[in-house]
């Protein structure tokens, strides 16, 4: 009996390798995600725990205004048209 479940048990590691995929890997199809994390330089800045930000508040607020209400833009410049010839 003891022989029977130490067989069986060594078989179920196969289980796995024994299904038919499509695939060569059973992470196939991930290969966004793989990028993506590949290509992050650190995924839990340690500054980020910081929650003493210093600022100004009276210059925050005055940057959210001038976005909310940007200033105009500057006139055109002027045309000047030559008639005539004056260089030679």
């Amino acid at each position: 009996m003891i022989l029977l479940l130490l067989c069986a048990g060594a078989l179920t590691g196969c289980a796995d390798y024994l299904n038919r995929y499509d695939t060569v890997t059973l992470a196939a199809g991930d290969t966004q995600k793989y990028n993506s994390l590949l290509q992050t330089v650190d995924p839990l800045n340690p500054a980020s725990k910081d929650t003493a930000i210093e600022g100004d508040g009276a210059r925050a607020a005055a940057v959210a205004q001038a976005y909310k209400f940007p200033p105009p833009p500057p006139p055109p410049p002027a045309i000047t048209v030559n008639v005539g010839n004056t260089g030679n």
